[in-house]
């Protein structure tokens, strides 16, 4: 469990521009449920965001080994300082350490965003000018902060990668916070390490697919496609993705899945060629360095391949000839598409196979219509019976027994039974939220804490894990500016360039973290006859649902299931 300890007075529930504006660099701590903004114009503390409710004395929170837990601050000074420093100490018991190089201490700066439409819905075309925008504090920078403008609330994250192998206790240190002319200002930490172990990401039990985009990074880094620059620039990104306990690399086979949704649309990893006699031809050479690239990152437990069934149905491949890239339109239910796709997946097949890969890859669709669904099964089982199909999209009867890895939306109703009996046979079964939900999401100016409340969701619904359409499609310049042409300002990636992330990408690991620790708990529980608090830990997970989170908002829950675990 993690949670605020006074161990003094709380003060400053609410500070009034008089208060924070003041000449020396002031602060405390302040909960992570908590985001701050700024107008359009960058103003905050003058404009009325300047209430915050602090805890004043030593931030004290629990956490098992092996968890990462985070902690935010918050600082303001009355005239504009330069050079401001953050730095994070060792954490100390009487006789063991948590050293420095596991707490990170990071300056969130701030992001353009837009606001939410009322009601059901966030999709569609979404014109800069449309909406209202402001600033997010949404990036946690590894940079140092140049300048903290005038009476400017600055947030703070602070993470702390508890060693498995640390002695339980109390741990105690303390942030310090630096700026040209000013004094110190010195925050306490005090951590708590309870005697329970989180197992490593990769062992964790929560199937998390966070779709990545390779082709994004390339764009905003300059640099070659499939270049040794171009992994050089993926590697921060991805390994932060594996330590959330990633299991799905994202593959695509064919170019332009999507129709080009994001500001860099997907290409094809594998090069399909039509010989002049009429025989295809496969490299499947950027697919295998991808994967390879992938599981060296640690995501290893599948690969998703998009897709049979793209979204504007159009189907690329060269020419043998010309050496020109060409394109085609047909439906499913065409010989055309059972000759393109049934050749292909042979060869793939064999393919996967020569590779060690077969096993733990899938053929992936998203959001097709059933009969289309019908049609790209018919000719999988054709082609290669054994090859495993993803879905995320509706639920559908017919597919229960039929599909690999079944993803369904968050407001779709997955039957007990169907997962259990899905669960049984080795199949995994998950849900996705998107641009379809106003809540719960990952938008910039979502609710931090809905970002947490995911995997609890799943937890409660006895779903294997979650599925977002988006880590890292960036915008133009993501560090600036989140707002893209036909989704909400955050739709598009949850992370930032080099390996930087944000408040809503750590409260969603954590969600995935309680996930596990729940799972540990409840089967302890269950084996040693604590029947009591087995039922009234399950009651309290009735109050993750809809009608719930619309009405008081996600961390009321939260703060209730946490505290026993």
């Amino acid at each position: 469990m993690r949670h605020f300890k006074l161990t003094g007075l709380t003060v400053m529930a609410a500070l009034l521009c008089g208060s924070c504006c003041q000449e020396a660099l002031e602060g405390g701590w302040v909960s992570t449920d908590r985001h701050f903004t700024l107008k359009a114009d960058g103003t905050s503390c003058k404009t009325g965001l300047d209430k915050a409710m602090l805890q004043d004395s030593a931030f004290a929170y629990y956490a098992w080994r092996g968890e990462k837990t985070s902690a935010q601050a918050l600082v303001w000074a009355g005239k504009e300082l330069k050079d401001l420093h953050v730095t994070a100490s060792s954490l100390k018991s009487d006789t063991k350490e948590i050293p420095a190089d596991r707490i990170s201490a990071s300056f969130i700066k701030y992001v353009m965003a837009d606001v939410l439409k009322e009601g059901f819905g966030q999709c569609g075309n979404r014109n800069k000018g449309q909406y209202d925008s402001l600033f997010v504090a949404d990036r946690i920078s590894k940079d140092t902060l140049n300048t903290l403008p005038d009476s400017t609330l600055q947030p703070i994250w602070i993470s702390i990668a508890v060693p498995s192998d640390a002695v339980p206790g109390t741990y105690t240190g303390a942030l310090d916070i630096k700026a040209k002319g000013t004094k110190t200002l010195t925050l306490p930490i005090s951590l708590e390490v309870i005697d329970r172990t989180l197992p490593e990401p990769s062992a964790w039990s929560f199937h998390l697919d966070l779709w990545q985009n390779p082709y994004s990074v390339a764009r905003y880094h300059g640099v070659e496609l499939w270049s040794d620059d171009h992994f050089r620039h993926l590697e921060p990104v991805m390994k932060m993705l594996a330590a959330a306990g990633q299991k799905v690399a994202t593959a695509t086979i064919m170019d332009r899945p999507w129709n080009g949704q994001t500001e860099d649309a997907f290409g094809s990893m594998v090069k399909k060629t039509k010989l002049e006699d009429g025989s295809w031809s496969y490299d499947f050479s950027i697919f295998d360095k991808w994967a390879d690239f992938m599981e060296r990152m640690g995501v290893c437990s599948q690969i998703n391949c998009y897709t049979m069934i793209p979204w504007k149905m159009t189907f690329d491949y060269i020419d043998g000839k010309s050496g020109k890239t060409e394109y085609f339109q047909c439906t499913t239910g065409s010989q055309e598409y059972r000759d393109y796709w049934g050749s292909f997946i042979k060869a793939f097949a064999i393919h996967l196979k020569e590779k060690g890969l077969f096993d733990k890859t899938a053929i992936a669709m998203d959001e097709r219509p059933e009969e289309d669904m019908n049609n790209a099964l018919a000719v999988i089982h054709d082609a290669a019976p054994d090859m495993k199909v993803s879905l995320a999209g509706s639920y559908h009867e017919s597919f229960v027994d039929e599909l690999f890895d079944y993803c369904v939306a968050l407001r779709d109703n997955f039957p007990a039974e169907d997962i259990a009996r899905r669960r049984a046979a080795g199949r995994i079964t998950t849900y996705y939220t998107c641009c379809a939900e106003r809540v719960p999401n990952t938008f910039l100016v979502s609710e931090p804490a809905e970002a947490e409340w995911i995997g609890w969701f799943a937890l409660a619904n006895d779903y294997d894990g979650y599925l977002r359409w988006a880590f890292n499609s960036w915008t133009v310049d993501p560090t600036k500016d989140g707002r893209f042409r036909t989704w909400p300002a955050g739709d598009c990636f949850m992370v930032y360039p080099d390996g930087e992330s944000s408040p809503h990408f750590e409260r969603l690991v954590e969600g995935i973290q309680d996930f596990e620790k729940a799972r540990i708990m409840m089967k302890e529980w269950s084996d040693t006859g604590n029947t009591a608090t087995l039922d009234k830990f399950k009651e309290a997970l009735k109050s993750f649902n809809l009608d719930t989170l619309l009405e008081e908002g996600a961390a009321p829950a939260l703060r209730t299931v946490k505290e026993m675990i």
